[in-house]
């Protein structure tokens, strides 16, 4: 979607984006001319573009087959679903003109576009999360441009291809969505988040802080590590169903899959045999050793063992108990967390660490570990019938999500059957180093004009404001 033919072939990274960025903005400035409902058919246009059966499948068979991550059937659920979801979220939703008015305050909100976005997109979902934050900066009356993961490029290229295809119907600028040109260096990532105006990062920790750092306003998302506790309330067959379920979709490609459960000890042996009638097998003390040399070699994850079914983590790691490679699921038993203990960290992978717990503020204990290790900001779960326990998470866990009761990585980011926002990017607020705590979603990627017109005086007393302090603390006026 973007000709660069007319560039040297020697030129410079920042000439590359420089001339990227002047087809974007002058896309753009047509395109915040347009209408909500012109807007709404372009929003239309790019999600028909995944979601169209034939299209989607050939998006998913290409995310496998060049990153040798995750299952072509989940990454056809994904992209059908996630996109779905979020075309739910904005049908009906204002992004240009008036979008707020409030008499009393005598103020008047207009949404503006951001201008031109830069999209950092990852390799485990090559198909889904582009096409997430394209969707968003296209309802808001935005150009974007792609950086995707070089193993992701050709998924990416094929879904802006095919939007391409969509915008020729009726005429929409071309240069509104671009991507930038292959071999994807890490200059060229640079330049274009200095030269747009809102930085998307989804993906790496490296890749988050260079957005932070680009000198452009960023939305950055934190590393995930998703504990789960079950309680002694809990029912474990269904809790078991919705960790498995979750665990293994995709083959743990996404951040908010369950990495660790804490399991209260009064259910534990239920829980672990519940487990194993999803899938779940539990490894030997000799087999955990194994793994952890395969899968943690220099204290760091491998790459190797990144969205792979069980099979081949097993080769890898020389495992070769038939339960094991015929498992969905393997369960490693852990005690301690931290860098000593690689289990208690993210894994990316269908692993699943399990605690045991004596009590709820024991599983509390151990929760927070795993998060002063990995993870703090992200999201959090239980399996519970007690609302005490859920409260606490929600007021001690420095985590910006609670999920209770539910599949972790198919609730976390927003589901059909709760309220959260449809993204596959989720702000870890401060405690994740991010500028926000929510699901990224499409009023990111406005700006707000404000009209101010005055309104009748509303200023108080020092009584007012003081009449109470100074009451309680005998202070003379």
């Amino acid at each position: 979607m973007t000709d660069l033919s007319k560039l040297p072939s020697d030129a410079s990274s920042a000439a590359v984006v420089r001339s990227m960025i002047a087809r974007a903005r002058a896309a753009q400035k047509i395109y915040e001319r347009y209408s909500q409902a012109q807007l709404d058919e372009v929003v239309a246009a790019a999600g028909w573009a995944i979601m169209e059966p034939a299209r989607n499948r050939a998006l998913a068979e290409i995310a496998v087959r060049d990153t040798s991550l995750g299952s072509v059937e989940d990454k056809v659920e994904k992209n059908h679903r996630k996109t779905l979801g979020l075309l739910r979220d904005l049908k009906g939703a204002i992004s240009t003109g008036m979008i707020a008015e409030y008499p009393e305050r005598g103020i008047i909100e207009i949404a503006r576009p951001v201008g031109v976005v830069a999209a950092v997109v990852p390799s485990t979902n090559p198909g889904a999360t582009p096409a997430n934050n394209i969707i968003n900066a296209l309802k808001c009356g935005n150009a974007i441009i792609l950086s995707p993961s070089p193993k992701g490029y050709s998924t990416s290229a094929t879904l802006l291809d095919y939007i391409a295809e969509e915008f020729q119907r009726f005429g929409a600028p071309q240069d509104l969505v671009q991507l930038l040109p292959a071999p994807v260096t890490k200059e060229l990532s640079s330049e274009l988040m200095k030269q747009a105006d809102l930085v998307v990062v989804t993906g790496s920790q490296a890749n988050v802080r260079a957005g932070y750092s680009s000198g452009t306003p960023a939305l950055g998302v934190g590393a995930g590590n998703v504990a789960v506790i079950i309680d002694d309330t809990a029912d474990c067959d269904d809790a078991a169903a919705k960790v498995m379920r979750s665990k293994i979709f995709d083959h743990a490609t996404s951040c908010s899959s369950e990495n660790s459960l804490i399991i209260h000890e009064a259910l534990y042996d239920r829980m672990l045999s519940a487990l194993a009638r999803q899938g779940g097998v539990v490894l030997t003390a000799g087999e955990k050793t194994a793994l952890q040399k395969a899968m943690f070699p220099a204290a760091k994850l491998s790459s190797a063992v990144t969205a792979q079914p069980v099979p081949a983590i097993c080769e890898l790691a020389g495992l070769s108990r038939p339960e094991l490679t015929r498992a969905t699921c393997l369960i490693v038993e852990e005690t301690g967390t931290g860098k000593e203990y690689p289990f208690s960290g993210e894994k990316l992978s269908p692993v699943l660490t399990v605690y045991r717990a004596r009590d709820f503020d024991h599983a509390f204990q151990i929760m927070r570990g795993i998060y002063d290790y990995m993870g703090n900001g992200h999201s959090c779960g239980i399996h519970t019938t007690n609302d005490a326990h859920i409260e606490r998470l929600g007021r001690e866990m420095t985590v910006c999500r609670v999920i209770v009761n539910q599949a972790h990585a198919i609730a976390n980011g927003g589901s059909f059957d709760n309220g959260l926002p449809f993204s596959l990017s989720m702000g870890c607020g401060t405690w994740g180093r991010n500028s926000f705590s929510e699901n990224l979603n499409y009023r990111h990627f406005m700006n707000i004009t404000r009209i101010v017109r005055p309104i009748a005086p509303r200023e108080p007393t020092l009584d007012d404001v003081f009449g109470a302090y100074w009451s309680k603390h005998k202070i003379k006026k």
